[in-house]
């Protein structure tokens, strides 16, 4: 077995058990080299939530902060990242400084003796989005039976979700301590909060809540009714008309922070 086979399967475990724990973490490859390095392209890490190599090599520590801030930035977006480490006369010549981006390469400045030149590529693997359902109606029943068959990680505490997962809330308490869960899911700082009823009984809530001191921001953010407009009417159709505009609002998120 090769050095190569042996860095692939470690990577490979390391991996597996960041990923049987549902953790944020990203590969990074070199791609291209120029001049005197350490590491050669196809080195590869993998880097934990903040930003750590905790598996494999990408040469000295002439490339380390900038992989560390790229792969943070690849995690809080969701988007891969290429980043070109070289020393300051050669980003002169481009006409860059370090932190510009250009058609998607950021740059960084090598301040090593060595002055070469390193291209890595970010991407992250990010944990399974969370999806809080609040309630016990036949709406939130439904959506917590499909949720799952799009890879959505079902949760009941709005409160709780692990580093670098989106948190996504839906209250389906229909009538059952609406005004305390609607509370808990604007407290909680999630990426999308949704509520399951009419545009005119969010709208007295909305200002209980107001009254009661919630942001307003948070209030006017609230998805209210719940869903695409599909015509809906059975629990299940429902569920699946949230579900629907959960998948879009999570690809439009992406597509967003790429752009």
């Amino acid at each position: 077995m090769t050095p190569a086979e042996i860095l692939s399967d470690d990577l490979a475990e390391a991996a597996s058990a960041l990923r049987a724990k549902d953790e944020a973490f990203a590969f990074a490859t070199i791609v291209r080299t120029a001049g005197s390095t350490a590491a050669k392209p196809g080195a590869k890490a993998l880097l934990s939530a903040d930003g750590t190599i905790v598996q494999g090599w990408l040469g000295g520590g002439c490339t380390r902060g900038a992989v560390k801030r790229a792969a943070l930035e690849a995690l809080k977006s969701g988007v891969p990242q290429l980043v070109s480490v070289a020393p300051e006369d050669l980003l002169a010549e481009k006409g860059v400084a370090a932190g510009d981006e250009v058609d998607g390469t950021r740059f960084a400045r090598n301040g090593c003796p060595s002055r070469g030149t390193v291209d890595i590529f970010i991407e992250p693997c990010l944990p399974t989005p969370q999806l809080v359902v609040m309630g016990t109606s036949p709406v939130a029943q439904a959506l917590v039976r499909l949720a799952p068959q799009f890879h959505w990680a079902i949760a009941a505490d709005p409160s709780v979700a692990k580093p670098g997962q989106k948190r996504f809330i839906v209250v389906a308490t229909q009538g059952q301590g609406d005004l305390d869960a609607l509370t808990q899911a604007l407290a909680a700082g999630a990426d999308y909060v949704a509520f399951v009823g009419s545009r005119r009984k969010y709208a007295v809530l909305a200002e209980k809540l107001a009254m009661a001191g919630v942001d307003q921001g948070g209030i006017d953010g609230v998805q209210a009714p719940a869903g695409l407009d599909l015509g809906a009417v059975t629990p299940e159709e429902i569920a699946l008309s949230i579900l629907a505009q959960l998948v879009q609002t999570r690809r439009v998120a992406v597509k967003h922070a790429e752009a």
